[in-house]
C-alpha cells in the first residue's frame, strides 16, 4: 500500500503536471480554431505550391486543430464530473473515455485518410482478457480501446509515464485502473507488481492492454535492441534475429499482467499501414495514408500459455516472431473494412 506521504507526492505532481498541460492545450485549441481562415487558407496555397494536392499540411493542422479542442472537451467533462461528485465513478469516465476515442479516431480518418481492415473482431469478447498489441506509431494506442468499446469492454492499459503530459489521458487515466510506467532499464519489482494488481479485478466486459515491445518500433531501434540482447543473451538474440517488424518482446510485464487474471486469455493484436505516424515530426509528410490500416487479431486460450517463466519467455518469442511474418495479408471472408 502506497504511504500518505508518496500519495501526497504524487498528487502534488499531477497538480502542478496539469496547471501547466491544460492552459497549454486550451490555448492551443483556441489559436487554433480563431487563426482557422488564416492558417487554413495558407496551408492550401503552400500545398499546391509543391504540386501536392493531397493537402497534407491542411490535414495535419486540422488534426491538431481537432485534437487540442478535444482535450479542452475533455477536461471540461471531466471537471463536471468532479462537481457533480462523480470523479469516482468508473462507468462515468469510461463513458467520457469512449467518447474522446471515438472522435478523436473519426478525425484521424478523416484528416489522415485512414481506412480500417479488421480480421476476426469476434475473438475480442469476452473478458477478462489481456491484448499483447504491437506497437508501430503514435496513433496504435486507439486500435484496442476502439475495439474493445465494440463489444461494450473497457479497457486497462499499460502506458509509458510520458503519456501523462496528454490532459485527458491524465486525468480520466488515473481515475480508472490503468497504470503508467517509468521506462528505462529492465522493468522494476514494484512496477510488475503494479501491473498484476491492475488486472486482478477484471470480470467479463474488461481488457488490458499492453505493448510487449515497450516503445515504437523502427529499423534503429530494433538493431539496437538485437545488439543489446546479444550482449546478455546470445541463444535469445540468435532466436529473434529474424525480425523484420517487430522489437524483441519484454515478456515480463505480460506474463505480470496474465498472473493478476488467471482465468484470461490472451489476443495478439498486430497490424500494418500506421507505420508512417510513427513519429510527429513525420505525420504531415505522411498524410493522407496511402494504404489501408489492416488489424489481425488471434486469441490464445489460457490453457495453452506455459504459466512457467523461462518456458513463457521462449513461447512468447515464437509467437512475436509469427507476428513478425505476417504482413500485408489479403482479404478474405473474414475480414471486413470499417470506413
Amino acid at each position: 500500500m502506497t504511504s500518505l506521504p508518496a500519495q501526497r507526492s504524487v498528487w502534488e505532481r499531477a497538480a502542478v503536471r496539469r496547471a501547466i498541460t491544460v492552459p497549454m492545450v486550451t490555448a492551443t485549441a483556441g489559436a487554433l480554431v480563431a487563426t482557422a481562415p488564416v492558417w487554413g487558407s495558407a496551408s492550401v496555397v503552400a500545398d499546391l505550391a509543391r504540386g501536392n494536392r493531397r493537402l497534407p499540411n491542411l490535414r495535419a493542422l486540422s488534426f491538431a486543430t481537432v485534437w487540442s479542442s478535444l482535450e479542452t472537451f475533455g477536461v471540461a467533462a471531466a471537471s463536471l464530473l468532479w462537481v457533480a461528485g462523480r470523479a469516482p465513478d468508473a462507468d462515468a469516465n469510461y463513458a467520457l473515455q469512449r467518447w474522446w476515442a471515438h472522435r478523436l479516431l473519426t478525425a484521424t480518418r478523416v484528416t489522415a485518410g485512414m481506412r480500417l481492415v479488421v480480421e476476426s473482431d469476434d475473438v475480442v469478447p469476452p473478458g477478462p482478457v489481456v491484448l499483447a498489441a504491437r506497437h508501430s506509431s503514435i496513433a496504435d494506442t486507439l486500435i484496442p480501446v476502439w475495439l474493445l468499446a465494440r463489444h461494450d469492454m473497457r479497457p486497462r492499459y499499460v502506458l509509458k509515464r510520458e503519456l501523462l503530459v496528454d490532459p485527458c489521458l491524465d486525468i480520466v487515466g488515473n481515475r480508472v485502473p490503468n497504470h503508467f510506467v517509468t521506462r528505462g532499464g529492465d522493468t522494476t519489482d514494484e512496477e510488475l507488481r503494479a501491473i498484476t494488481s491492475m488486472t486482478m479485478t477484471m470480470g467479463p466486459r474488461d481488457g488490458a492492454v499492453i505493448y510487449p515491445e515497450g516503445t515504437v518500433a523502427d529499423p534503429d531501434r530494433r538493431a539496437r535492441a538485437l545488439a543489446r540482447l546479444a550482449e546478455t543473451d546470445p541463444r535469445r538474440a540468435d532466436q529473434l534475429a529474424g525480425l523484420r517488424r517487430l522489437l524483441p518482446p519484454r515478456h515480463a510485464g505480460l506474463r505480470a499482467a496474465l498472473e493478476g487474471a488467471p482465468a484470461a486469455d490472451l489476443v495478439f493484436v498486430d497490424h500494418t499501414g500506421l507505420e508512417p505516424l510513427s513519429a510527429i515530426a513525420s505525420v504531415a509528410s505522411a498524410i493522407p495514408l496511402r494504404n489501408p490500416v489492416r488489424i489481425r487479431l488471434r486469441r490464445v486460450p489460457r490453457r495453452d500459455i506455459p504459466a512457467e517463466r523461462d518456458e513463457f519467455r521462449r513461447w512468447l518469442d515464437e509467437q512475436w516472431l509469427e507476428l513478425d511474418r505476417w504482413a500485408e495479408p489479403q482479404d478474405v471472408a473474414s475480414s471486413h473494412s470499417l470506413r
